[in-house]
């Protein structure tokens, strides 16, 4: 699997193209704005458009889906139900960043822990993980040991838990218990800055380093 990122909107989000080199298919996970860069991208590249992937409902990770998933005629899955309430407000999110207008909608299929997701031959599992946002969840390729994290982990940071809904020890919580297992040899795409891995964050991360858990 390929991935390519796309930051949009002002606040540089990493939405990703996932590719299936096999097939030449894809999904795009997070479309926040700017479509014409994502719609260039999938042109570029010359891959059919499958899927709308979601972690949660926050502006600058979904305020574009509606819009792209009508252009090509595909369906959005993700994120958990939790996030409705966040998704109901793209309207007035989109207002007050100054992102112009968004649709609100209701993703094709709501996403639960446990589930799978795929395009082409590429199979993603998913994982809820609140904290950030009550219905984030986090798509991991076990095949390419490979997670599209959204807001929950950052290379050296950790996601807020300042916004309605949020929890950081629910937050600390999803990282220990839903990440931390998949190995520190995974490669995460954070839904901003640079990529990193589980083990890079476990020994270094300010926040959530395995021996300042063990300290506390």
């Amino acid at each position: 699997m390929k991935v390519l990122l796309i930051p949009v909107t002002p606040f540089q989000q990493n939405c990703s193209l996932l590719i299936d080199e096999a097939t030449q298919r894809a999904a795009v996970c997070d479309p926040g704005g700017d479509l014409n860069r994502i719609t260039e991208a999938i042109a570029e590249h010359g891959v059919t458009l499958e899927k709308i992937f979601l972690t949660h409902g926050h502006v600058d990770h979904c305020a574009g889906a509606a819009a792209l998933a009508r252009q090509y005629g595909v369906p959005i899955e993700g994120p958990q139900e939790d996030e409705r309430f966040w998704i109901d407000q793209l309207p007035e999110q989109t207002r007050r960043f100054g992102f112009g207008h968004a649709e609100v909608f209701e993703p094709d299929r709501w996403l639960q822990n446990g589930d799978t997701v795929t395009f082409g031959n590429e199979t993603l599992e998913v994982y809820h993980c609140p904290g950030h946002t009550p219905g984030h969840v986090v798509f991991f390729s076990r095949a390419n040991r490979l997670a599209i994290v959204g807001d929950v982990l950052f290379a050296g940071s950790i996601g807020r838990t300042d916004f309605p809904r949020g929890n950081h020890a629910d937050l600390v919580r999803s990282i220990r218990t839903r990440l931390w297992p998949l190995g520190d040899d995974v490669t995460f795409v954070p839904g901003h800055g640079p990529a990193s891995t589980f083990g890079e964050e476990r020994r270094s991360n300010p926040f959530v380093a395995d021996h300042l858990i063990d300290v506390a």
